[in-house]
């Protein structure tokens, strides 16, 4: 089992200590967000969990407890991008803060296992193609040897995003244009020892150097392990989504990072509503189990080819 920690919301950051208690115990309860009355018991042990996938916009508060994961293995993909706080609003500065908690992370665990994400991109009067360009080279030389790769998407539309694209005056660029900036972006992780790839684009790129990504890497995690992984696509991903299968534990409504382009956030009152009900020692993320839930075992082995 791959276990995804979380798309739905920043465990490292906000939830750490939830995360770490669950491991302790050896299970998680998840809340399937279709049916909010179903819940799956989920085994965490090392047994059956081939790879934890984290994904982060901070993973400080994991820095000194990076020993407790030892059983497992594991990599990040770290969100870092040039963006302030009109767009990413309570993320610490990016310079001052974050550079150096990428660097720390990566000092700790080795730069392949922490994935640079400049995602996702998105074009308005501030945060034009040139301001892109500028702020990607800066944060690539500053990351220089602390990664080797990156992952880029460009930004979609959705139901819960969508106020806030048109707010901003989020705009597209024209093909031939968004074409040749993703070739500068390219030549510039090229210049700093990274691959770029993209996640989940319908746009073929790999006439610009940019080859199709999968977060939820098959090879990457096959690399980690030392083993074949016997993993298919994940069918609940969108169709230009690359990744294998996995096991979310997040919740959404939940992530209080409070950037615009959030698609598992419907706005900070949902989130804060929710966050009141967050206990670190509870099963489950935000909440407790309530009267008419039905708690199932989620089948959990191992995916690794032993033969």
């Amino acid at each position: 089992m791959i276990l995804s920690v979380s798309r739905r919301t920043d465990i490292p950051a906000c939830y750490s200590d939830w995360f770490f208690e669950r491991l302790k115990e050896g299970f998680v309860y998840a809340r399937n967000p279709m049916n909010p009355h179903q819940l799956s018991r989920i085994a965490l042990s090392p047994e059956v969990v081939d790879c934890i996938v984290f994904w982060t916009k901070n993973p400080a508060p994991m820095l000194g407890r990076m020993e407790e994961l030892s059983a497992y293995q594991y990599y990040f993909q770290f969100t870092l991008t040039g963006y302030g706080r009109d767009i990413e609003r309570n993320v610490p500065h990016k310079r001052e803060v974050m550079l150096p908690v990428f660097q720390r992370l990566s000092g700790q665990i080795g730069s392949r296992r922490v994935l640079w994400r400049y995602d996702p991109v998105l074009f308005t009067k501030t945060y034009t193609p040139e301001y892109h360009r500028k702020a990607f080279r800066q944060i690539a030389e500053t990351l220089c040897g602390y990664t080797k790769k990156c992952i880029i998407s460009f930004v979609d539309s959705y139901a819960k995003n969508r106020k806030n694209m048109q707010t901003a005056g989020v705009y597209e660029l024209p093909q031939a244009e968004l074409e040749d900036f993703a070739r500068e972006l390219c030549k510039i992780a090229g210049e700093n020892g990274m691959e770029l790839a993209s996640c989940a684009e319908e746009m073929d790129l790999t006439h610009c150097g940019i080859a199709h990504n999968c977060c939820i890497d098959k090879s990457l995690i096959e690399e980690l392990t030392g083993s074949g992984i016997k993993a298919s696509k994940d069918k609940n991903q969108r169709e230009a989504c690359g990744c294998v299968e996995s096991v979310d534990i997040g919740a959404y409504d939940t992530c209080p990072n409070g950037c615009i382009y959030c698609y598992a956030s419907r706005g900070p009152e949902y989130v804060q509503k929710n966050r009141e009900k967050y206990e670190v020692h509870s099963p489950l993320l935000c909440g407790i189990v309530e009267e008419g839930d039905r708690i199932t075992e989620r089948k959990a082995v191992s995916l690794r080819d032993t033969r």
